[in-house]
Formats: C-alpha cells, structure tokens, sequence
C-alpha cells in the first residue's frame, strides 16, 4: 500500500507541473488542504478543496512564468509521504529565477492525498513528519 501512496505522490507532483486541475483532482480528497511553502501574495492560510487547487494554480500562473517541483527522495511513512526535493521557477514579471530547496509532506486517506504541506527548510520538514537527521 505504501508504493501505491509514493505512485499517488508521484502523479499529484506531475499533475501539479502541468497545471492540471482535472489530474490533480483525481489524486485528491474532497476536503483536500494545501499550504504552500511560497511566501507573500501566492500562498496565505493555505486552499481547500477543488476551488482551493484552482485558486492557487490560477495565483501561480499570474505569479510564475515557470514554476516546478524537482523531487529527489521519496520516504514512504505509511499514511503520509515526505518528498525532498526542491522548486524552480522564473517570476513572471522580474524573470528572476528561483532555485530553492523544499521538503513536502503529503497525507493520505483512502488512496487519496488528503493534504500537503510544503516547507522551504528541509530539516523543518524532516521534523514536522516526526524524523530528524
């Protein structure tokens, strides 16, 4: 089951990239939470369900001209997934680009990501999913 969470992770990251609310939706719980890492005007107290995925996608693309997740590690904790990794992005209207490191949690619930929570501080990540190093 837990291979099966890294896979749904997986396709979440990918359909994210894409910008495909549809994908994203098949992956998701209903009441599905995202709290982004991104400071300032993009992120705020975090988007709920499909409305909150289309907001923040839509906030992304006013804000990125480019903006990917890269993830490097994988760490199946049963019913939640810690990706390290980090983003890329280029601001749509400074074109300054952007490279920094990220770790993400994703809970899951019935096959389904059922909320995200993503940290610019990997070290804060490894704590926030109860692991150190």
């Amino acid at each position: 089951m837990s291979q099966a969470n890294v896979e749904i992770v997986e396709r979440g990251i990918d359909a994210f990239n894409r910008r495909d609310v549809e994908a994203l939706a098949e992956v998701t719980a209903l009441d599905f939470e995202w709290f982004p890492a991104l400071p300032g005007a993009v992120e705020g107290d975090g988007y709920q369900g499909l409305q909150g995925i289309e907001t923040y996608l839509g906030e992304i693309l006013n804000t990125w001209e480019a903006l990917q997740v890269l993830a490097d590690e994988y760490r199946d904790l049963g019913e939640r997934v810690l990706v390290l990794g980090r983003f890329e992005g280029r601001g749509r209207g400074s074109g300054v680009p952007v490279d920094a490191p990220q770790g993400i949690i994703y809970d899951l619930r019935g096959g389904r990501i059922s909320r995200v929570r993503a940290y610019l501080d990997q070290d804060e990540a490894l704590r926030a999913a109860g692991l150190s190093e």
